[in-house]
């Protein structure tokens, strides 16, 4: 095992340090393990050909409840994918499109059982030709499902969603995977390297609540939030039990065009809370509970405290990267185990988990006869 320079453990900006008897005899979440998820991936090539869909005819479209509460100018972008946004506000300002026989904004909320009248349109419609590795062949791992929801284990490696140089993701996967569902949207984001509960809502009556929850961060007992809590192998010796952290954060852009995050005095307030489980002898399994959602959120309080996440290509120790790499850690060690928030619709409080990995827990088995472990439940 590699033998990266230990890191001290001292206090971090806002640190609330706490008894670690406490945590002494706290049960490990990583001894809950399940089989580890593989996926065959295709790439894309992607085309676009002029389809005379609606060409000459008018739609009549009566508004499901699945689909109200949109905005009239989201509901279009969605129906009629292919056509530019500068044409959908032309079409709806020129009266072309009427709500129940009248003229109204793009801002307009459509309502269940609205007639919608749509005018004939040229649409660009996509094709794909399959040539080589993007899509994702196995079935997603759902951790829990209803009317209102679904919970995906999300394997590291998968966007959440394509775009920006990804032809496939997750919501993707999911749509192509189940045809019949009518409704299918991402609820929140994790990064691409992470794995774990990733939650989707199913219809468009409950998208907002979960929406709204993640946005207010851990419920922490007193809000509606969602409660978010990681495991995360970190560098470094960490030696509080209990550590608040409050870096601000500021995205930038680098100059190709990928996105990063500092701290900065300038940035959005941010607030994980650390939990120490484990640590050996160069290296500390903590529990994070997110408090906000900043993207890369914990990667870069972690890097900014001294302790780096083990295997983070971004902001992460990029030698000892290399050294974990030959040890068999072939990836971020940053995992979405367990969520907890009220129902969307009936309020009942839910309490989901996505055990760890086995890929991951054979690491810190391995760590552990490499290293003395001085904290936590041996593993």
């Amino acid at each position: 095992m590699a033998d990266p320079a230990q890191v001290g453990a001292g206090e971090a900006a806002g640190a609330l340090p706490e008894s670690a008897s406490q945590f002494e005899n706290r049960r490990l979440p990583v001894l809950w393990v399940i089989a580890s998820f593989s996926a065959k991936r295709k790439s894309h090539s992607v085309y676009f050909k002029m389809a005379e869909v609606s060409k000459k005819t008018v739609i009549q479209a009566v508004i499901s409840e699945d689909e109200q509460g949109q905005r009239l100018d989201n509901y279009l972008l969605g129906r009629c994918k292919g056509v530019p946004k500068s044409h959908i506000y032309r079409i709806v300002r020129s009266g072309e499109v009427r709500v129940n026989g009248k003229r109204v904004e793009v801002s307009c909320r459509l309502q269940i059982g609205d007639v919608l009248r749509i005018p004939p349109m040229r649409i660009a419609q996509r094709q794909e030709i399959i040539t080589a590795g993007a899509e994702i062949k196995a079935e997603l791992p759902v951790v829990y499902e209803d009317e209102a929801l679904l919970v995906v284990d999300k394997p590291a490696g998968i966007a959440v969603h394509g775009g920006s140089g990804v032809s496939f993701g997750v919501i993707e996967a999911l749509r192509r995977q189940r045809p019949q569902a009518r409704f299918l949207e991402l609820a929140h984001r994790l990064d691409r390297e992470t794995s774990g509960s990733l939650l989707v809502g199913r219809t468009r009556l409950a998208l907002p609540s979960l929406h709204d929850m993640f946005r207010e961060g851990g419920a922490d007992g007193r809000g509606r939030g969602a409660d978010k809590r990681y495991l995360v192998l970190v560098k470094g010796r960490w030696m509080d039990p209990l550590r608040h952290i409050r870096f601000p954060l500021l995205k930038y852009l680098l100059d190709n065009g990928e996105r990063r995050v500092r701290v900065a005095e300038e940035g959005k307030a941010s607030h994980t809370v650390f939990r120490l489980l484990a640590r050996w002898e160069n290296f500390s399994l903590l529990e994070a509970e997110l408090r906000s959602g900043r993207t890369h959120q914990i990667r870069v309080h972690c890097a900014q405290a001294g302790f780096p996440i083990a295997g983070d290509d971004k902001y992460g120790d990029f030698a000892l990267n290399k050294l974990l790499l030959k040890n068999g850690l072939k990836r971020m060690f940053l995992h979405a185990w367990k969520i907890t928030f009220p129902h969307p619709l009936s309020g009942a409080s839910l309490a989901l988990e996505a055990p760890l990995p086995l890929a991951l827990v054979a690491f810190l088995e391995k760590l552990s006869k490499e290293e003395v472990q001085d904290y936590g439940q041996t593993i």
